[in-house]
């Protein structure tokens, strides 16, 4: 292995882990694409996937030569959607496919074993499927129906529901993430979340991401507290009974 090998292999190790990234940039090309993942990462960003369905394979690569350089200085991994070639060629920290792009299994035939390969799931049966796919995480949604999918339908918080008891790997939830949103699908199990409108419309890109980053540091917060209440509570109720049973013995 080469000098550089070891360099990849040493920045994926400390990079790419996902269980603890909570708040996922998917964005297309813009002008001031540089300054604004800058700002977005600033803002509280921890995952990063450049996703343009319109610009040819040559200025795709250059785009994505920018976003993964502002992603390498800022210590966050750099997702390129869709094509699996471009990210090897850019050096992409992973690639995103979807139901209909290529297969995870070439993705990750194409990267190697330390990269990361994301799969969309949009239904049970897909998420069920993609528990044999060698990927690393998933995204579940949209829950609210998004200009990014056109003519998709919103799955709404169940499939959330759905996804946290059964996914083997990291997921994160997609389709209308706001600040006023997050509780509700942290309720329904999400720990992780796909931004793109709220940040791409924005005219102060880092004050967004940071209010969309405290809303759902808090309302996990407020879940691990509540879960963590209950175990205290059922302790105490199994305690007490046990108690009972040994006094009326």
């Amino acid at each position: 292995m080469s000098p550089a090998d070891d360099r990849l292999t040493d920045d994926r190790l400390t990079t790419h882990r996902l269980d603890d990234r909570r708040l996922y940039l998917c964005t297309a090309d813009r002008p001031d694409l540089a300054p604004f993942l800058a700002a977005c990462i600033e803002g509280g960003v921890d995952v990063v996937q450049l996703r343009d369905k319109h610009l040819d394979a040559r200025p795709l690569v250059a785009r994505a030569r920018v976003a993964a350089a502002v992603c390498r200085d800022h210590g966050v991994p750099f997702i390129l959607n869709d094509r699996p070639d471009l990210a090897l060629e850019v050096e992409a920290d992973g690639v995103h496919v979807g139901q209909d792009d290529a297969p995870p299994a070439l993705a990750r035939r194409l990267l190697g074993p330390d990269a990361i390969v994301g799969f969309s799931t949009h239904a049970p049966d897909e998420l069920d499927a993609a528990a044999s796919e060698p990927v690393d995480y998933l995204s579940a949604g949209p829950v609210e129906p998004t200009p990014t999918k056109p003519g998709r339908p919103g799955t709404g918080l169940e499939y959330l529901r759905y996804a946290a008891g059964a996914a083997t790997v990291p997921w994160f939830v997609t389709g209308g993430v706001t600040p006023t949103t997050v509780a509700g699908m942290v309720a329904a199990g999400a720990r992780r979340f796909v931004v793109v409108r709220w940040l791409t419309g924005s005219d102060d890109p880092q004050a967004s991401a940071r209010a969309l980053r405290q809303a759902i540091d808090r309302a996990i917060d407020r879940a691990i507290d509540r879960a963590i209440n209950r175990t205290i509570n059922r302790t105490i109720d199994q305690t007490a009974d046990q108690a009972g049973g040994q006094s009326t013995g």
